[in-house]
């Protein structure tokens, strides 16, 4: 592997956020394993990345949009797997990520195998 299991992480959630910002929810699932699971408070738990592509969808069309993360630590979960937190804010609500854990796949490209974020509040 060329890059690390922490670049590619961060690869990948670079992704995610340019992504989102482009209102391209089938791009932000591709960064989901196929069986990902996503616990989203107070909306619910998602599981699989068809669910999790809906999910981003509905929330684009609302008018969600601008995700931008702060306080951003990774941390080293295993061989092949990092866990980051995170502070979020998106143009019309703020909040917190607990934990997306980042897995190395079968292609070699790291992905989000567990994913819990939480809204605190509306701007």
């Amino acid at each position: 592997m060329t890059q690390s299991v922490l670049e590619c992480s961060k690869a990948g959630i670079s992704a995610w956020q340019v992504a989102f910002n482009n209102q391209n929810a089938a791009a932000c699932a591709a960064q989901y394993a196929e069986d990902a699971v996503m616990v989203a408070k107070p909306f619910g738990t998602f599981e699989g990345r068809e669910a999790i592509q809906a999910f981003w969808q509905n929330i684009m069309d609302q008018g969600f949009a601008n995700v931008d993360y702060t306080n951003t630590k990774w941390e080293q979960a295993g061989e092949q797997s990092y866990i980051l937190t995170s502070d979020w804010t998106m143009n019309k609500a703020f909040g917190v990520v607990h934990k997306e854990l980042w897995e190395i796949q079968a292609d070699g490209k790291s992905r989000l195998t567990y994913d819990e974020f939480e809204v605190l509040g509306e701007r």
